[in-house]
């Protein structure tokens, strides 16, 4: 599969994620098994301690673990992920997600997605693996 048809399925993904939209997710490098996505904190993105809320991070990771795996042009879906947050998050902050294939198997597949901000310093990190159904995306 070309580079281009990984674009065109994470492509559909995106015009039908309104959650990866209003996340305001940029699709910077989409590959099969990695892809690099980057995204701005705004203030609605805040906890009651003036920090982005950790679902954010998550979510923002949880996107790029899911461009990642279904760029292979088969449809999957997470089984387990689990996150860190080293380093609190700002408004105004920058965020990139690199994701990066640790394992693939005809049935799974696991993911380590880093996620740094504006200054190069990790913020979170989140390891996903996901289901590879049978189905294939029609793009």
């Amino acid at each position: 599969m070309s580079k281009s048809q990984a674009e065109k399925i994470v492509g559909k993904m995106y015009d039908d994620d309104l959650f990866s939209q209003w996340l305001g997710i940029e699709r910077i490098r989409i590959e099969e098994g990695h892809c690099i996505l980057r995204m701005k904190i705004r203030n609605e993105m805040v906890n009651g301690f003036g920090t982005a809320h950790g679902g954010i991070a998550f979510s923002f990771a949880d996107s790029a673990l899911a461009f990642a795996s279904n760029a292979y042009g088969r449809l999957s879906v997470a089984l387990d992920c689990s996150i860190s947050f080293p380093v609190a998050v700002k408004v105004g902050d920058v965020l990139t997600a690199t994701a990066n294939e640790l394992s693939l198997t005809n049935r799974t597949a696991t993911y380590l997605i880093e996620v740094a901000n504006q200054k190069n310093e990790k913020v979170a990190f989140f390891k996903g693996t996901v289901y590879r159904t049978s189905k294939v995306w029609e793009v």
